[in-house]
């Protein structure tokens, strides 16, 4: 069936035709904190701006007079079926940008069938999210300790989550001054300029703030590890990750032993890490420079991804970071993408208009993957290959 837009939208979307809309709506919604702990990378954003100037490198050949009447976006990775070849990426603490953000995100992916991966930093329990989508995968910070490994190892195939995406590109800490200038740290600290940014933003003041307060009390990461962590606002918050500047290949290769289900690892750029997942008996990979927030001037992941997929044999190749578009999706396919996750779109659509943002940001980046097939002259995403791009041109020269 093809893709179609929900009906009856709110009027907080009724004039939202992109994903990229949803931006400037969410900083309106946002106190200047919250968005800017979103929005911004590391350093200089070099990493993070980079991620979508890399999208225009490329240019489309379209082929022309092509019946593709019959288009269908489903795709097949990793033994399941899925309606479209995007999901919503990990994405850490959301629920500070929208009520229960985990669980409305997770929803609305379930009743897409698409996937949802849920962060180890989030502020909802694991068990909680994959009651709310049997089909959710976990994302895991993991310490460099097998004595917290393991049990949270466990904790996440007792929950029945079948998909376990370790990141590794996350030793330390990238250097976030966004944050510091906006003075959004961890443990986060009740102020008056804290009030102030809250106060004058009333909507997510009540309909979020007030209201986790009050229906689930102070929130906690919930997910570092095999226990409940700490609250945002204790002085061990950060320092319950751990160090992880410890963790090595043999502890992935520890983890898989003891991991039943489907291992991928996310945060590869180079060709020998991917070989080395590979070696080591991953299932797949997802090609990121973490959105741009953890080393700036770190390469594109669209720019990595196709010497990074010549590289590995069966190995699901999937990547993220700076989708905005139909067309991007499109790109990362040619490339030699067999799944692209998306980010902060979607954390912006929970954050305009809950789940009712997030069905329509799907429907609107459906939408356009669907037409923008129709005009390469393709009916189904196995056909989207490399020769329906070459180059951009700049000045006579390859971009």
């Amino acid at each position: 069936m093809a893709p179609q837009l929900a009906a009856n939208l709110p009027a907080s979307l009724a004039r939202i035709f992109s994903l990229e809309d949803l931006e400037s709506q969410a900083r309106r919604r946002l106190p200047r904190r919250i968005f800017g702990f979103v929005e911004g990378g590391v350093e200089t954003n070099a990493a993070r701006n980079a991620n979508r100037a890399a999208f225009a490198a490329w240019w489309f050949r379209p082929r022309v007079l092509v019946n593709t009447v019959d288009r269908d976006l489903s795709t097949r990775m990793l033994s399941k079926t899925w309606s479209a070849p995007f999901g919503i990426a990990p994405m850490g603490a959301t629920s500070l940008m929208a009520f229960e953000c985990e669980r409305v995100l997770a929803e609305a992916a379930g009743e897409a069938n698409i996937p949802f991966v849920l962060s180890g930093s989030s502020l909802m329990p694991l068990e909680t999210i994959i009651k709310a989508n049997p089909n959710a995968w976990f994302q895991a910070y993991i310490p460099g300790d097998r004595a917290r490994i393991g049990p949270l190892v466990d904790r996440v195939a007792s929950a029945g989550y079948g998909t376990l995406v370790v990141t590794v590109d996350v030793s330390v800490a990238g250097n976030r001054e966004n944050n510091a200038r906006n003075g959004f740290m961890l443990p986060l600290r009740p102020s008056l300029s804290l009030a102030c940014d809250g106060i004058t933003h009333p909507h997510w003041l009540f309909a979020n703030l007030a209201r986790t307060l009050l229906t689930r009390g102070m929130p906690h990461f919930e997910n570092v590890d095999a226990v409940r962590g700490a609250p945002l606002i204790a002085a061990q918050a950060e320092r319950s990750f751990g160090r992880r500047d410890a963790l090595s290949w043999e502890d992935i290769g520890w983890i898989r032993d003891r991991w039943p289900g489907t291992l991928l690892l996310k945060g590869i750029l180079d060709p020998q890490d991917a070989l080395r997942a590979e070696t080591i008996g991953a299932d797949g990979i997802i090609v990121s420079n973490h959105g741009g927030r953890q080393l700036d001037g770190a390469m594109p992941s669209l720019a990595a991804l196709p010497d990074v997929a010549r590289s590995v044999g069966n190995l699901t190749v999937a990547m993220d970071s700076g989708v905005r578009r139909g067309t991007d999706v499109l790109k990362a396919l040619a490339l030699g993408a067999a799944f692209v996750f998306v980010g902060r779109p979607f954390l912006y659509a929970a954050a305009v208009a809950g789940k009712a943002g997030v069905r329509h940001a799907i429907s609107l980046l459906s939408l356009e993957i669907d037409r923008n097939m129709a005009m390469l002259g393709c009916t189904g995403i196995d056909q989207v290959s490399p020769s329906l791009l070459v180059p951009a041109q700049t000045n006579g020269l390859s971009a």
